[in-house]
């Protein structure tokens, strides 16, 4: 059963920004980390930022710092993911994901640290 329920992204040129979003309504497990993932073809799944589930700093990745944005919504219960002037090497499977229990302080970046995962979605960058 899904609970992380992902839209948007899709296709986009190079220079261009990408918006992802990940409706959160469904989940009910207790989490005080999720994040955004990506994974290329070959690659392993990389992670691009992490954020408290009640919305405060999040942290990015050094290969995506200055570019991306995460931010969590708790009204909307949505999480959301802005990555700007996208490059052909940012094309893969985005996934949003939580950690169930744990604190905050225990929220590290690493796939294998994450049970819940949404269903992925394809994004392709043109240039």
């Amino acid at each position: 059963q899904v609970q992380l329920m992902q839209s948007g992204g899709g296709s986009v040129q190079a220079g261009e920004s990408l918006r992802l979003s990940c409706d959160v309504s469904a989940y009910t497990s207790r989490t005080n980390c999720m994040g955004w993932f990506r994974q290329a073809p070959g690659k392993e799944r990389e992670n691009i930022g992490l954020i408290p589930r009640n919305g405060g700093v999040a942290l990015y990745a050094d290969s995506v710092k200055g570019r991306v944005t995460l931010s969590l919504d708790n009204y909307k219960r949505t999480l959301s993911l802005e990555m700007n002037n996208m490059k052909p090497e940012d094309a893969g499977m985005y996934y949003c994901a939580a950690r169930r229990g744990g604190s905050w302080w225990e929220c590290e970046p690493e796939a294998k640290n994450f049970g819940d995962w949404g269903q992925g979605i394809q994004v392709t960058v043109s240039s």
